[in-house]
């Protein structure tokens, strides 16, 4: 009986649990849809699509050593999906489908029309947990409900990994070849602009390459991590995130890695080791968020009562923001770096997020899609748990209080100015205390080439409180 793998966020053949369990089950077909609309409504950015491409185009020469063939189809919208599935299935003589679980409102939707479709010809879909330690639904609080406090779930997830430890699939073996040639591999899809060579660069495709970073990780920065991470001049973090999000690589293989540093601690030992475990939960938390509130891949805060929020409709000032032009260098070296790389270091995106909801009182949702738009490692679940942790409308979210100061979390964090004169250029001849704040050279006019601060930090701190405070007292 014929399978189908079919392929989304798990673009790896090692560890994959949808191929083993296909290849398992009988000969198997992979296949890989391109659906350009559907990711234009998603706001996947250009750099992120070619990073699926470039993958898929590693993949398919790891399942040429399975004799696996690959195929690449068309749908405009996850709509057209059932259908075209059902027709390949009828003409491969497919009796079942397998896939890797996803979790937004949109994906749980298009698997569950796939499946009743397919169902009306006798083929089986059949998911498959891989993208997380722990199905949804499986780590809930004593009263049956999703946790929503990150410390509460990390406990619980703690007791279950030191009790069952997922682990980690080995390569199937090849199977006998099959009369399918695999199809080519478009280089780029209409709508989504190739990004530039030197962005290619920074992130080079395929599973050996995401292994050797985190091999790299593991033995050389793991053990500092806690210490270094949050600063971006520092080469402190793992840079495998892009590879996390279109599953490159898997978390389990993570967290294997730092197990084997850690010896097998995962709340003791290394505290550079635990922080990264840690971290690796935060992302298991947000994606159990995206299923037990669907609201919240619906554009909807977590905190309804936030939505009475009155935020500024400022194009101007959302424009300077995205440009990196906000006269806070800080902040417009963050954007520069994700406008040229396709990433941003997680301090800065807590910096920049703080800065759009708080200072410029400016909806986080405008940051939430900007950040998609241009994120190699743009993640639904992790996107929008980081903007409204930022913006204070999230599950375990900053207190609507605390704004970061972009002016002293620059100067702890990039105390030396590395970071900022890599990215603003234009202030590299400061020294290392005045580059964080440039405006106070001169009362008037600054640094030439270099735009005034576009808000008082200290009276828009207050008109973020106000806001804040305007909302039902029992809800803040």
């Amino acid at each position: 009986m014929t399978q189908l793998l079919w392929l989304r966020s798990d673009l790896r053949a090692h560890d994959n649990t949808a191929l083993c369990a296909a290849m398992a089950a009988g000969p198997t077909v992979a296949l890989y849809l391109i659906t350009p609309q559907q990711w234009l409504a998603h706001d996947d950015a250009a750099c992120k699509v070619d990073f699926w491409l470039r993958n898929l185009s590693a993949l398919q020469q790891q399942l040429a050593l399975l004799n696996v063939p690959l195929l690449v189809r068309h749908a405009d919208t996850w709509r057209q999906v059932p259908a075209l599935l059902g027709d390949l299935c009828q003409n491969l003589q497919v009796r079942a489908v397998h896939v890797n679980e996803e979790y937004g409102v949109h994906e749980s939707r298009r698997d569950q029309a796939c499946r009743e479709h397919l169902a009306q010809q006798g083929v089986a879909l059949h998911s498959h947990l891989d993208q997380l330690f722990f199905a949804p639904g499986s780590v809930l609080t004593q009263s049956g409900g999703y946790f929503q406090v990150f410390s509460q779930f990390r406990k619980v997830c703690y007791q279950r990994l030191a009790t069952a430890l997922p682990a980690c699939r080995p390569l199937p073996a090849a199977q006998a070849p099959l009369p399918i040639t695999s199809d080519a591999i478009p280089s780029e899809v209409t709508g989504f602009a190739p990004p530039s060579e030197a962005l290619r660069q920074l992130w080079p495709a395929g599973e050996d390459e995401a292994l050797q970073r985190l091999q790299r990780f593991a033995g050389e920065q793991l053990e500092w991590y806690d210490q270094q991470r949050d600063f971006p001049a520092t080469p402190g973090t793992s840079q495998l995130s892009a590879y996390l999000a279109a599953g490159v690589i898997s978390p389990r293989q993570c967290l294997h890695a730092a197990l084997t540093i850690n010896r097998g601690e995962f709340a003791t030992g290394n505290p550079g080791a635990v922080c990264w475990i840690s971290e690796l939960l935060w992302r298991e938390f947000y994606k159990h968020i995206l299923v037990g509130y669907p609201r919240v891949s619906m554009g909807r805060a977590f905190r309804r009562d936030t939505e009475a929020l009155a935020w500024r409709h400022a194009p101007d000032e959302l424009a300077a923001w995205q440009e990196g032009r906000t006269g806070l260098p800080i902040v417009d070296a963050a954007m520069r770096q994700l406008r040229d790389t396709g990433w941003m270091h997680n301090r800065l995106r807590m910096i920049v997020a703080m800065f759009l909801t708080k200072n410029l009182l400016i909806d986080w949702r405008e940051g939430e899609r900007w950040f998609m738009r241009h994120l190699i490692d743009g993640d639904l679940a992790a996107n929008n748990g980081g903007w409204q942790w930022s913006a204070s409308t999230g599950t375990d979210a900053a207190p609507y209080f605390r704004i970061f100061n972009p002016l002293s979390q620059s100067a702890k964090f990039d105390p030396e100015g590395r970071f900022l004169r890599h990215w603003l250029p234009e202030l590299a001849s400061l020294n290392k205390h005045d580059i964080h704040n440039p405006d106070a050279l001169d009362g008037l006019f600054g640094v030439a080439g270099y735009p005034r601060p576009m808000v008082d930090l200290s009276r828009s701190r207050e008109r973020a409180l106000a806001a804040f405070k305007n909302l039902e007292p029992a809800h803040v």
